[in-house]
């Protein structure tokens, strides 16, 4: 019998990651997500619009295309564990990750910041979950600490391993696209995903779409939990990007964040976490030629925070 799988991101690209024929490759079969096309949408906006569809990643978002770098660096750096600051998305993926790998993995996160999903999937793999008075900036702060007090490998985004792995994506949308878009539109949060998407245009060496970030209009309190993070840590990178490419950041409150959370479900049948929508939002805002082809970045499926769903019928 003929048995097929998908080819782990590592070894897709392993010619443009920071891996060697030494490095443990930890995988759950990231990457090699599908872009689909968006006719209802479309339709309504004027736009050729197309849905990276990123929710189909092990862990049900895009972070585990940089996870599967960095924990495979950490073990072969000889780490005694992983620690992460999260708002959900990076702790279910981190926790997942470091399972996988046979590392104990920490989370920092502030109170009541996680989605019931994703804090399930964090400890169903055995997180050590800790919650730091504060918010992401704090939680942040602490799981510094454990990195230097503790010898644990820091795997939130300024981990230089995880934006060499997101940057795939890009690859992705310009191997089925056979160039880049005209557009692209992506959560904000904390800018990891933005800058790591430029880093991966660039390298693909076919040009640069506009990029548009876009970000909650009350990012403390937005329902849109995975991008509730007041203080970017990658804001510089993403001035870059705007720079690079003619872009800008959007802004969406919730009503139009959860506008579009609605119509990717009801109309094209993608169950998003609210978040994801953010990009989708977006369309309304970012002033685009008709016919321009645009695709839209959707980070997190919905299952990880279906209370958004239950409360929102």
């Amino acid at each position: 019998m003929l048995v097929t799988s998908v080819i782990p991101l590592v070894e897709r690209y392993r010619d443009r990651l920071p891996v060697t024929e030494s490095t443990p490759v930890v995988t759950l079969g990231e990457g090699s997500t599908p872009l689909l096309p968006a006719p209802r949408i479309s339709e309504r906006t004027g736009l050729d619009v197309r849905l990276k569809w990123d929710a189909a990643n092990p862990t049900g978002s895009f972070k585990d295309r940089g996870m599967t770098v960095a924990v495979s660096k950490a073990l072969e750096e000889g780490a005694t564990g992983i620690v992460c600051a999260s708002t959900g998305n990076t702790a279910a993926s981190a926790a997942a990750y470091g399972a996988r790998a046979g590392l104990r993995t920490v989370v920092t996160h502030a109170p009541g910041a996680l989605a019931r999903g994703k804090v399930s999937q964090a400890l169903a793999v055995g997180a050590d979950m800790r919650e730091v008075p504060g918010g992401f900036t704090e939680a942040f702060a602490e799981a510094e600490r454990l990195a230097v007090e503790e010898g644990y490998a820091l795997v939130n985004s300024v981990n230089p391993y995880r934006l060499a792995g997101q940057k795939t994506a890009a690859f992705e949308i310009v191997e089925e696209l056979g160039g880049p878009p005209d557009a692209l539109l992506l959560p904000y949060g904390g800018g990891g995903n933005t800058a790591a998407l430029l880093i991966g245009f660039q390298e693909a060496g076919a040009g640069l779409p506009r990029f548009f970030p876009v970000q909650a209009a009350d990012r403390p309190h937005t329902a849109a939990s995975a991008i509730r993070i007041t203080d970017p840590v990658h804001r510089g990178e993403v001035d870059e990007a705007l720079e690079r490419t003619r872009g800008a950041i959007l802004t969406a409150d919730d009503d139009e964040i959860l506008a579009a959370w609605r119509l990717l479900a009801r109309e094209e049948g993608l169950f998003a976490e609210p978040s994801s929508a953010a990009g989708v939002a977006g369309l309304a805002l970012a002033g685009l030629e008709p016919g321009s082809r645009v695709v839209c970045v959707v980070t997190g499926h919905g299952l990880k925070d279906p209370d958004a769903a239950l409360e929102r019928r």
